[in-house]
């Protein structure tokens, strides 16, 4: 450990050990809640410190850090919680160009103030989603530039985000091209199955989800490359830092968890976005429109049928659509009940063109 990371962790442990001798908040601060996920927790102590509302803050972390005692970056900010509410100026975190570990500390510190400014506000759902069949229960998606992945729950009556959580991606960022680039890919894939701790060296935590990378798409592009996972967090820290891993998407080990129950393996889309655009689920309607009348032009011509149909903006391409579907047609049984993927590219007249399909 650096001697940086080393000196702030220790003043953090002194501070622990003084925060009983410093009074209680004035009586117009906000309340502290009750238990909620420690990213929500995490997020409202840093509004409070922006709000002067030290002594909330402090008490955010307090119980945050008797939670999570390995959540390193809520220990450097209860140190500045404490030092703020006993009368001291700390515009930030203390930078160390010699340690790469605060760093890393630091960049996972901007990411997080970043993202408490800019939550996707209600009824707004991703772009990408221009239509999502019942039959899908949710989707993950990961917006790579700001670390962040949404579960979003699809239910008759719409989407919701249902958990907002921070996700680390690959040491070189995104747009995966090749084997052992170190970046994060950009597409639509899915879970294909779970490798526990006992299959795993201790780097991945509490177990891992391998995606379908690289996906028809990738091939087609001829990117290359294996094993991006969705995985979790040696067990002496909550979380990694922004850009640590060789290319997959890391969690916490209770947030890894979590997904594990709710994706289903081989079903539930998990989409890498360079970055999302949050729009009205209203403005898509006129979106998907000429592309569902392309599609069933397409279907009846074919003499087929299709249900379960979902359709999605092709993360990192310019007029791309993912159509999944499964397919049935009279009087041929190998073909009835196919699951397809079936890409439109929206050409230069506004028409839509198939460009590629496979069975999934």
């Amino acid at each position: 450990m650096g001697q940086g990371l080393a000196a702030a962790l220790l003043a953090t442990s002194l501070l622990l050990a003084a925060a009983s001798s410093i009074a209680d908040s004035t009586p117009d601060e906000p309340l502290v809640r009750a238990e909620i996920h420690p990213e929500d927790r995490l997020s409202e102590a840093l509004a409070a410190m922006r709000d002067g509302h030290y002594g909330v803050a402090t008490r955010q972390l307090e119980q945050l850090l008797s939670i999570e005692p390995n959540f390193r970056l809520a220990q450097l900010l209860y140190a500045q919680a404490l030092a703020l509410r006993s009368g001291g100026r700390v515009d930030s975190p203390p930078a160390n160009e010699d340690d790469p570990r605060l760093n890393a500390l630091l960049a996972e510190y901007r990411n997080r103030s970043d993202e408490l400014r800019a939550l996707p506000a209600s009824g707004l759902v991703p772009s990408l989603l221009l239509k999502l069949s019942d039959e899908v229960g949710n989707v993950l998606v990961v917006d790579l530039a700001k670390g962040r992945a949404y579960l979003i729950d699809n239910n008759g009556s719409g989407q919701y985000v249902v958990r907002n959580l921070y996700a680390g991606i690959g040491r070189n960022g995104y747009g995966k091209r090749s084997a052992g680039d170190l970046r994060t890919p950009i597409g639509i894939y899915r879970v294909t199955g779970w490798m526990g701790d006992d299959q795993l060296p201790t780097l991945y935590g509490a177990g891992a989800l391998p995606l379908s990378y690289p996906n028809s798409w990738d091939r087609l592009q001829g990117r290359t490359g294996s094993g991006i996972w969705l995985h979790g967090v040696p067990t002496d820290t909550y979380v990694r830092g922004p850009r640590s891993s060789e290319g997959c998407v890391t969690f916490s080990n209770n947030d890894l968890l979590s997904l594990r129950s709710q994706l289903r393996v081989d079903s539930t889309p998990v989409i890498l976005a360079e970055q999302l655009d949050w729009v009205p689920a209203a403005q898509l309607d006129a979106e998907r429109g000429p592309l569902l009348k392309a599609i069933e032009d397409w279907r009846s011509q074919s003499e087929i049928t299709l249900s379960d149909l979902s359709l999605f903006a092709y993360p990192g391409e310019n007029g791309l659509v993912l159509a999944q579907f499964v397919q049935n047609q009279a009087g041929d049984d190998l073909a009835s009940g196919a699951r397809r993927d079936q890409y439109w590219r929206r050409q230069d007249d506004g028409a839509w063109k198939i460009v590629r399909e496979m069975n999934r």
